[in-house]
């Protein structure tokens, strides 16, 4: 069965109410999901999973040092994560906060990992975005992500 890892940080809750939903969105497609915090996020434990969902709230524009350092971590497995499939989501307090580039700085690890990271024509291109508590539009772009992943990691194992 295709497994899922969503890796999150939350300082205040609203991360990790957005890792739940889209916990919610990947399991609707009969894969295995495990979601944890980062600070019990072993950087070798990436390679047990096709797909990693990684969430962070956003900080002066970028993910949470907890977060960077899991990724800094697994340079160790570089070129082991290769074709896996990838997704990003934040929350922050401001529209203008920086949430963009939180997201894409996740993206980038992973590219940089080889993996493979799906957009959307709907909501939030590049993840989901919450501001302060995600409102229920969120929740849904959250649960979209998971069945997104959930659907590629599917697909790419050859699995309906």
């Amino acid at each position: 069965m295709p497994k899922i890892l969503i890796v999150y940080y939350s300082k205040t809750g609203n991360t990790e109410k957005m890792a739940q939903e889209i916990a919610k969105g990947a399991l609707s497609e009969d894969v295995d999901v495990t979601v944890k915090q980062v600070e019990q996020t072993d950087a070798k434990e990436l390679l047990d999973y096709d797909g990693i969902i990684a969430g962070s709230p956003t900080y002066f524009g970028a993910p949470a040092w907890e977060l960077k350092k899991l990724f800094d971590d697994s340079v160790r497995f570089y070129g082991q994560m290769i074709g896996k499939v990838g997704g990003a989501f934040t929350s922050s307090a401001n529209i203008g906060g920086g949430n963009e580039t939180t997201i894409l700085s996740i993206i980038q690890m992973m590219l940089i990992h080889g993996m493979i990271v799906q957009g959307t024509t709907d909501g939030g291109h590049y993840g989901p975005v919450a501001i302060g508590s995600p409102d229920e539009k969120t929740l849904k772009e959250c649960r979209n992500l998971g069945k997104r992943v959930a659907i590629l990691v599917k697909k790419l194992k050859g699995e309906k």
